[in-house]
């Protein structure tokens, strides 16, 4: 494998995110879909990729001692066609996903910072981006040559079902079925006697892993285009705030892959609660979910015409690293815990 890995790091809302823009082995493919799907190897799955060069990149900067269960990154690769800027590989602990907002958040203001896309020092720059589940864009805001802030346009958003019900260890439940570029069940916090908080996380952790189990085979968790976009990929855990003059307030903690927790609110989970707020009809036109995470970071979101959501937040670069590896280092890529 290749023993010196260089990345940059950003953090969207406090959820990390480390780029590859280079030194990667060959991946096959003529869309960023194909090479997914290349990525996670024959046999395997998403959140069980093959062994391969590739893959042995990821648990390098995903594991310890260089990375954490909490990491996420990207492998910048070719883009589509010349619509897009480039094209990206979202990765975490367990595998690959086929969406992330955070991501895309950081990947704009890093195209951006790194000169890789033209920008205004006042205005706002657009970075396109594919990714597995489509094209998706980064709007850069800047003022005085510096970002103020990051707007991620989703591919649609639409509602697979509505009040599932899921047993758990904590009680029975009902979850909804969303698809935002990848699939997220939706369940109230309080329905499991649980608040949306860090003491509770244990619990939320638990609590999300087992409905991720349980709605595993469910028929709404499918997606047209095949297995890559299908199966619960992550399990929203809400509460309700007191609304603002722009519209709703919750607070959520996603849990996804194999109890990756999302320090942020989610891009694309934000994207599929502006969804099913649309759909219940408390969010219309004009008016913003203003949705918080676990740590207290905060995304606003809104719908537009045809199910396309906008999800805002801020991302901040947190350095450079060159990664390598001892060839005499028995932990070699490294381990989890």
């Amino acid at each position: 494998m290749t023993t010196t890995v260089r990345t940059v790091d950003y953090h969207t809302a406090g959820e990390p995110f480390r780029i590859v823009a280079g030194a990667l082995p060959p991946i096959p493919g003529d869309t960023v879909a194909e090479r997914c799907a290349t990525a996670v190897g024959p046999g395997g799955s998403a959140a069980a990729p093959r062994r391969g060069a590739l893959d042995d990149i990821r648990r390098l900067l995903v594991q310890e001692p260089r990375g954490h269960a909490g990491m996420y990154g990207g492998f910048v690769v070719p883009p589509d066609d010349d619509g897009a800027h480039f094209g990206v590989l979202f990765w975490h602990k367990d595998g690959y996903s086929t969406a992330c907002g955070h991501g895309t958040m950081a990947l704009g203001a890093w195209a951006v910072d790194s000169g890789r896309v033209a920008a205004p020092d006042d205005g706002d720059a657009q970075v396109r981006i594919d990714v597995p589940s489509g094209r998706v864009t980064a709007t850069v805001h800047r003022d005085s040559g510096r970002a103020t802030g990051v707007t991620f346009r989703n591919v649609p958003a639409r509602v697979g079902a509505r009040k599932v019900p899921v047993a758990t260890t904590l009680g029975l439940a009902e979850a909804d079925i969303a698809h935002a570029g990848a699939c997220y069940a939706s369940v109230a916090a309080r329905d499991l006697g649980l608040e949306v908080s860090r003491a509770a996380l244990p619990d939320l952790v638990r609590a999300g892993r087992e409905i991720r189990s349980a709605l595993a085979t469910h028929p709404a968790t499918w997606h047209p285009d095949g297995p890559l976009l299908s199966g619960v990929y992550g399990v929203i855990l809400h509460e309700e705030l007191p609304d603002t003059p722009s519209g709703p307030h919750q607070r959520n903690v996603t849990v996804f892959a194999d109890g990756q927790v999302d320090r942020s609110p989610c891009g694309s989970g934000t994207s599929a609660r502006l969804a099913l707020l649309a759909e219940d009809g408390r969010l219309g036109p004009g008016e913003d979910l203003l949705h918080e995470s676990v740590t207290g970071t905060v995304f606003t979101g809104r719908i537009l015409p045809g199910g396309v959501t906008e999800v805002t937040g801020t991302a901040y670069r947190t350095g450079e690293h060159a990664f390598t590896v001892d060839p005499h280092d028995a932990l070699g890529v490294g381990f989890l815990l």
